[in-house]
């Protein structure tokens, strides 16, 4: 998955998201870049609520806090992980 150069403006462009770091990497880009329009084209909703305990870790508190507080289901994702 290649993203547009106003979300990954530093450094890698390209993820495979068959690996596990780049997922990860690809992910927290954006989450923390992304507008909502990026938002709904690169976020895939399941995927985004299986790695919430571990990528919930990577971004940082604000964006943690916002994702929680707007979706239910991230929060109990990252209860049930502690």
């Amino acid at each position: 998955m290649t993203l547009p150069l106003h979300l990954a403006w530093s450094g890698l462009t390209t993820f495979d998201l068959d690996h596990p770091r780049l997922r990860m990497s690809y992910y927290r880009i954006v989450l923390a870049e992304g507008l909502h329009d990026d938002l709904v084209q690169f976020l895939n909703h399941d995927l985004l609520v299986s790695l919430w305990p571990t990528l919930r870790t990577l971004v940082s508190r604000d964006v943690r806090e916002v994702w929680e507080s707007s979706f239910d289901e991230l929060a109990h994702e990252a209860q049930a992980a502690a």
